[in-house]
């Protein structure tokens, strides 16, 4: 690997972010900017940040709180919570000023996966010019309930939160320990290679796993995700984009995706069937078709 640092940093508001840079042997002058999804860590990426250095490409990525090395934000280390999605914007915000600002003087690439996808365009939203270009995989839009009417999953949801029950597991979430999901039972890759390759990870770290999330996890999400299906909100957002949807998505919502690859003026869509949601850690086949994509994209900006 090319040569690599980790560090710690502090967020606005004193919350501990475990940070990290990757700056290939022979760099070309573009940084990128990784952000993670949901319950994900530094170390399930490396091998995206070894093919992005391989590129001449800066990688700087983080875990955002609450996961990964980062600050929990519970004393229940397995919780996913969340009071509000700002609090992500601070992450995001506090690494671009304390890590990536002494990398790049130009706006950065932004390459971001699910929930991380989300943040990020929240960001290219209320920030423009953060950003020079961005590429979404698997955006999260919207959240699959499986089995149960959206309505009633939303309804459900803010009636928890509004009972005091915000830092409860959402039901069913506790289960979502990686520790008791097998290759069968999981939703987010066909690559069993891949998937042991996290697992594995996480047998050597389990301070790095986490479980699903809160209600109140889950409810500061729909709020977020109701402002980004707003008229206006998309099309507000001018930086060029390159949004991926997974074809076989079991995670979020693939028709939510595919509505804000018209919506955005200045986007492109590519999506690929047979992909689980984790598009950057399927298949070799699935991951050449998003690599092509992405090389073109990066090319063009």
């Amino acid at each position: 690997m090319a040569n690599f640092s980790f560090d710690f940093i502090s967020a606005s508001d004193g919350r501990r972010l475990r940070t990290a840079v990757f700056v290939p042997e022979k760099p070309r002058g573009r940084t990128c900017v990784l952000l993670q999804g949901q319950a994900e860590f530094i170390e399930k990426y490396l091998e995206v940040v070894v093919e992005l250095n391989s590129r001449g490409i800066t990688v700087a990525t983080f875990d955002w709180r609450g996961q990964g090395g980062s600050s929990r934000a519970l004393a229940e280390p397995l919780k996913t919570h969340i009071d509000d999605f700002t609090e992500y914007d601070d992450d995001l915000l506090s690494v671009m000023d304390q890590v990536v600002g002494k990398l790049t003087n130009t706006p950065p690439l932004l390459l971001a996966h699910s929930m991380g996808g989300h943040v990020a365009l929240r960001a290219l939203h209320d920030r423009p010019g953060l950003f020079g270009a961005a590429v979404l995989v698997a955006p999260m839009l919207g959240i699959l309930t499986r089995g149960y009417p959206p309505a009633l999953a939303r309804g459900v949801t803010a009636l928890h939160a509004s009972l005091g029950k915000a830092k409860d597991f959402a039901w069913g979430m506790a289960g979502r320990d990686p520790f008791k999901i097998d290759f069968a039972r999981q939703l987010c890759t066909s690559d069993p290679a891949r998937f042991a390759r996290t697992q594995k990870i996480l047998r050597e770290h389990p301070e790095l796993r986490l479980a699903g999330p809160t209600w109140g996890w889950i409810e500061a999400a729909y709020r977020s995700m109701k402002r980004q299906a707003a008229p206006g909100y998309a099309e507000a957002i001018k930086v060029p984009l390159l949004v991926f949807g997974a074809g076989q998505d079991r995670i979020v919502d693939l028709t939510a995706i595919r509505r804000l690859g018209q919506r955005l003026p200045n986007a492109r869509y590519v999506e690929i069937e047979g992909s689980e949601h984790e598009i950057l850690m399927e298949k070799d086949s699935i991951r050449a078709q998003f690599w092509g994509a992405f090389d073109g994209f990066v090319a063009g900006v």
